[in-house]
């Protein structure tokens, strides 16, 4: 699966966030904070509206055919707009208290973070995964040379996944009657 990888533009926004919600449809995290009814649609939405602050406050690639997708965020990066929150809460439903009372380590400063990472089920395990975030991490370090990188994870599996790219283990927080969150970070020394 070699297929040319690019910067995401608005126009990919739909696609993406269809690949991220295929991606993460049985995702812990997801599964548990974002209700049963009306999942798949509920997640599409919400991933559409992280893509777009993403595009605004750091950027986001994907492959020609968007089976790929990865986002990062800015350090500085300012909060969600308060109409993007409002549907935010309205998208989270009666899942949204189980979501706040979730208390993981906060992002080191002055890291970016890689906000989401997904990759279409039918092509997983091809090497796109990595191809993309290696690509992602090749343009952090282009535009903050020296910059850490921070991300979490619900998943053991993309544990391993991320050491191979120079991320280590900083937390593991289990969530009271949720998914146990793994907390990575990737210095500049890793690079």
């Amino acid at each position: 699966m070699n297929s040319p990888l690019r910067r995401c533009t608005e126009d990919d926004i739909a696609a993406a966030a269809s690949t991220l919600a295929t991606a993460f449809d049985d995702y812990p995290w997801t599964r548990w904070t974002v209700p049963a009814e009306d999942h798949s649609r509920r997640l599409e939405e919400l991933q559409a509206i992280y893509l777009a602050h993403a595009l605004e406050h750091g950027f986001a690639l994907v492959d020609d055919a968007v089976r790929a997708v990865i986002a990062f965020v800015r350090p500085d990066a300012p909060e969600l707009e308060p109409a993007a929150m409002r549907r935010i809460v309205e998208l989270h439903g009666e899942r949204l208290d189980l979501l706040m009372g979730a208390a993981t380590p906060p992002v080191p400063t002055g890291a970016w973070d890689l906000a989401t990472l997904g990759v279409q089920p039918d092509v997983r395990g091809a090497g796109l995964g990595s191809r993309i975030t290696a690509a992602g991490l090749d343009l952090v370090a282009e535009l903050d040379p020296g910059a850490a990188v921070a991300l979490e994870t619900s998943d053991e599996r993309n544990v391993r996944l991320y050491e191979r790219l120079g991320f280590r283990l900083t937390a593991t927080t289990p969530i009271s009657q949720g998914p146990t969150v793994f907390s990575m970070l990737r210095t500049s020394d890793a690079q």
